[in-house]
């Protein structure tokens, strides 16, 4: 890119990273929610052969996807987060023109680490809630077949 062209909001290489960037969010986004459909996927699964076996001490195996799943989708959030904030910082930068052209080709999330993981996972609505009713469901099943 040459030095004396100016990045600006109708720039294709801004255009391009801004695209770039979307798809990053949108895919964390996708597999937030794989991680809800896996797990129900799976403890559905395992209550379905603990139901044919007769062994209620079984139903207990389907708290491990329900904990995988909850700190893997918590990390995509903090991920999605991360790289929004990625991406507004990019735009503040460009619409106050102190975007530095090295900034076009570079994708990173802004601010992950494991605060933010621990965040989304204890404060987001469509995270804990889901896997606690899960988790919650597990359990009453075991203790009322048993």
């Amino acid at each position: 890119m040459a030095d004396n062209s100016k990045l600006d909001v109708d720039s294709s290489a801004v255009q391009a990273h801004l695209t770039i960037m979307q798809g990053v969010i949108t895919r964390m986004a996708e597999n937030s929610r794989s991680c809800k459909v896996w797990c129900v996927t799976l403890v559905a699964a395992v209550l379905v052969l603990v139901a044919r076996t007769g062994e209620p001490q079984h139903a207990l195996i389907a708290l491990i996807p329900t904990l995988l799943f909850l700190f893997l989708d918590a990390y995509y959030l903090a991920l999605e987060r991360a790289f929004i904030s990625s991406q507004n910082r990019f735009v503040d930068k460009l619409h106050k023109e102190e975007l530095a052209p090295a900034a076009i080709y570079k994708v990173a999330p802004t601010g992950m680490g494991s605060r933010l993981v621990l965040r989304c996972l204890f404060g987001s609505v469509s995270i804990l809630p889901f896997y606690l009713l899960i988790a919650a469901t597990v359990l009453v099943l075991w203790g009322w077949v048993l």
